[in-house]
């Protein structure tokens, strides 16, 4: 099983990006996708960005994923 974490790009250079994961800035490839631009949400594996996802699915992943953080830190 592999797990992909959206993020919001917040900078583009080249074939990499600038994402913001729940606070966290990264760098990330972009390598596979085409037609990435700020303000777009991806999906990230193993450094890489994945697919593009709408913001409604970014924004419910990210919900859970901060309702498991809270219950594994609660």
């Amino acid at each position: 099983m592999c797990l992909a974490v959206p993020g919001k790009v917040i900078k583009i250079n080249d074939k990499t990006c600038l994402v913001d994961i729940m606070g966290v800035s990264t760098e990330t490839s972009i390598d596979f996708l085409t037609d990435v631009n700020i303000g777009d949400y991806i999906l990230i594996h193993a450094g890489s960005a994945i697919e593009k996802i709408d913001r409604k699915e970014a924004l419910d992943t990210l919900k859970i994923f901060s309702e498991l953080k809270e219950i594994m830190n609660g």
